[in-house]
């Protein structure tokens, strides 16, 4: 169960405190957690996590409109979802280490559940949607500035890492490049993979993840700052 000391650690984190304390316990509690106490029925994040998504796209797409005076709307929906996606929430939940605080049933528990992205993800959105409920619009903008909007050309270069890569590659017309798995460690359930990205034959990056995909792009963003170097 969270303690009252886990919740303060929590809202000192991510920068706001709740009046309601339990809207904040709902935005981590998952549905399997819920589903266990079948004395106290807790209600899971879900309906805030579909709430925190509106407010999240609402608060993005104004925020790329005014930055963005001359992107027509085609890129701008690009970008939008580029920023909001699930990996992408996966990564900025990383700063204030969500995955410590969600309430998982045992079975979730068992398989990883604390460390998959889209569990991750979810939560964010949920917690959006919680700080919309008890503080209103502007504090659920304040967080997602600070949390999904900030620094962002180093965001927007992890996120399309792979892509921007491959043009990177091509500018050659002899380059090539290639993700060479190096090590796959741990049960079926909590994998982790270690896969280096090659550029002509050479080592530019490494990447360590969850999953290959996760883990070809933390290496193809480390080859694109090699690239810059």
């Amino acid at each position: 169960m969270l303690t009252e000391n886990a919740l303060e650690q929590l809202e000192k984190r991510i920068g706001y405190c709740f009046k309601d304390k339990n809207l904040l316990k709902q935005a981590l509690t998952h549905s399997s957690f819920a589903n266990e106490q079948k004395i106290n029925k807790l209600q899971d994040y879900e309906r805030l996590e579909f709430l925190g998504d509106a407010v999240l796209e609402l608060v993005t797409s104004t925020f790329l409109y005014e930055k963005h005076p001359e992107m027509p709307e085609g890129q701008l929906t690009k970008k939008r979802s580029m920023l909001v996606c699930g990996p992408a929430l996966a990564f900025c939940a990383k700063d204030i280490e969500v995955g410590k605080y969600i309430l998982l049933g045992k079975g979730e528990e068992a398989t990883g559940g604390r460390g998959r992205e889209s569990i991750t993800a979810d939560v964010m959105e949920a917690i959006i949607g919680a700080i919309y409920l008890d503080g209103g619009y502007g504090a659920a903008s304040v967080f997602i500035h600070r949390f999904v909007l900030s620094d962002l050309e180093n965001k927007e270069l992890f996120y399309d890492s792979k892509t921007l890569l491959q043009e990177e590659v091509q500018k050659d017309s002899r380059g090539t490049l290639r993700y060479e798995l190096v090590s796959e460690t741990g049960p079926d359930h909590d994998k982790e993979f270690v896969i280096e990205a090659r550029v002509n034959g050479k080592i530019l990056g490494r990447g360590i993840g969850k999953t290959k995909k996760a883990a070809e792009q933390q290496a193809a963003y480390e080859a694109l700052l090699a690239c810059k170097d």
